[in-house]
């Protein structure tokens, strides 16, 4: 029986998110899973409520969530990756289920975003072994 994956993926900076999903949904079926569930979500800020209405629906082993934050001229950045990361966790514990951060940045610049499309595949194998060391 494969793993089932829900992935929540930001549409903010989507030439990179776009990218980042496909390379993510590859890396999940060269390694046996399967992406079941898929919500688009508007930035990392918003992901929490779409990661909690997949894990409420039972159907997934784990969440992967792709997401892209680049610096800009205020500490946003930083304030969204925080509090996104922070409910992540929250939501991983709550329901006993993995959720992995695939969102790259803060403090990085477009250029170093193009670099770390590969956080989404890192962000697959991590859901992947973390169900697999859990069963």
């Amino acid at each position: 029986m494969s793993i089932k994956l829900g992935f929540v993926v930001s549409e903010f900076n989507r030439d990179i998110t776009y990218m980042m999903e496909v390379e993510g949904r590859e890396h999940a079926s060269f390694l046996g899973a399967e992406v079941t569930d898929c919500i688009y979500v508007p930035g990392a800020y918003d992901m929490p409520l779409a990661i909690k209405k997949i894990l409420s629906g039972g159907r997934v082993d784990a969440v992967v969530t792709i997401g892209c934050v680049i610096e800009g001229s205020t500490q946003h950045d930083e304030i969204v990756v925080q509090h996104a990361a922070r409910k992540i966790i929250d939501l991983s514990l709550e329901y006993g289920i993995p959720v992995t951060l695939g969102i790259s940045g803060p403090g990085m610049t477009r250029l170093e975003a193009n670099e770390r499309i590969d956080y989404a595949k890192r962000a697959v194998e991590s859901a992947i072994k973390m169900v697999q060391r859990l069963k």
